[in-house]
């Protein structure tokens, strides 16, 4: 089943690229056929994934309070299953979340199939209406500070001309992305408003604070998005920055940062980072050890002076883990690992 996660090479060359997460060992076979080669967590690894259960939950009722508040951003109450997926990572929802929220909430949510002769159309539907929760990121902030809902710009103020749009956008009245009045906008100014409004807050409901571009494409109809809805983020920029790291193009909301890290981290976040932290350690680990195999190879043929390779790569590997560019490579290894944009 190997292949089936998308990795390539053997099975156990791979997991021997991470000594810090799994270990090898001969396990007892059928009678007769010899001991067969296993694989386990290490106790650190085995530690950080309790941590990272225990931490998924105990967020299952901010589970249940985000995936309401996705569907009451979407039209008629309800998503398709199969479109569901889609969110799941950016929302932090586990694979077996249906099983996990659904039981404990029959009030609130219910699987629906509005069409028994197709396949995977099983829809979620929000069963009622929570006022409670129809209150948005932007208006909370304004509440908190006896203001009126408005938009923020996060850019620096040297980016005048920015700021000066931003203004002129919050000119007119804030369009709540929960108010069903607002989903049938009266010109293409208000349109914009509350599709604005919408993305906003489907972006602070992320764990990240980002989803990539095509993932929110696939919800322009559900979500009330406009076509060009690339072209809108771009068009606001004090509110939103479209990465392209690895080719992949990501919306990330600016108020959700300082700086490269986040304003407010998750706990299941937070175990996700000391997961990847560790996963990055054990392949630093393995690089070391298989570049002082070739060293020594190397040693064995004449090719190399040994005291002068052995002091340049105890410097190269001592600079490295207490550099700024270990830690950036840490964090760009976490994403690649479990970023949304690669699930």
């Amino acid at each position: 089943r190997f292949k089936t996660l998308d990795l390539l090479g053997r099975a156990a060359n791979w997991l021997r690229k991470y000594p810090s997460c799994f270990e090898l060992f001969t396990g007892e076979g059928p009678a007769g056929s010899g001991g067969e080669l296993c694989f386990g967590f290490t106790k650190r690894m085995a530690e950080l994934v309790d941590a990272e259960e225990a931490a998924v939950t105990a967020s299952e009722p901010a589970m249940a309070d985000r995936l309401a508040r996705v569907l009451m951003l979407a039209r008629g109450r309800r998503l398709p299953v199969s479109k569901l997926a889609a969110l799941r990572g950016p929302l932090g929802l586990p694979d077996d979340y249906l099983l996990r929220i659904l039981p404990a909430h029959t009030d609130l949510f219910r699987l629906a199939n509005p069409y028994p002769h197709r396949r995977n159309a099983a829809e979620l539907e929000l069963l009622r209406w929570v006022p409670s929760r129809a209150v948005s990121a932007v208006e909370a902030a304004a509440s908190a500070s006896n203001s009126l809902p408005r938009f923020t710009c996060s850019l620096p103020s040297s980016w005048a001309k920015s700021h000066e749009k931003m203004e002129d956008f919050n000119s007119t009245p804030y369009i709540s992305p929960y108010s069903e009045d607002g989903a049938v906008p009266g010109t293409d100014a208000e349109a914009e408003k509350r599709a604005v409004a919408v993305v906003h807050e489907l972006l602070s409901l992320t764990l990240w604070k980002k989803i990539s571009v095509m993932k929110l494409e696939h919800f322009r109809w559900e979500f009330g998005l406009p076509e060009d809805t690339a072209r809108m983020l771009l068009r606001h920029s004090c509110l939103f920055y479209v990465s392209n790291r690895y080719k992949i193009h990501t919306a990330v909301l600016r108020e959700g940062y300082e700086g490269s890290e986040l304003r407010v981290k998750d706990p299941v976040v937070a175990a996700k980072d000391r997961l990847g932290e560790l996963m990055q350690e054990g392949l630093h680990e393995f690089n070391q050890r298989r570049r002082a195999v070739n060293l020594e190879k190397k040693r064995r043929k004449g090719e190399v002076d040994v005291k002068k390779e052995e002091e340049e790569l105890e410097d190269e590997a001592g600079a490295l883990l207490d550099s700024a560019e270990k830690r950036e490579e840490r964090r760009r290894f976490y994403k690649v690992l479990f970023g949304d944009d690669n699930r």
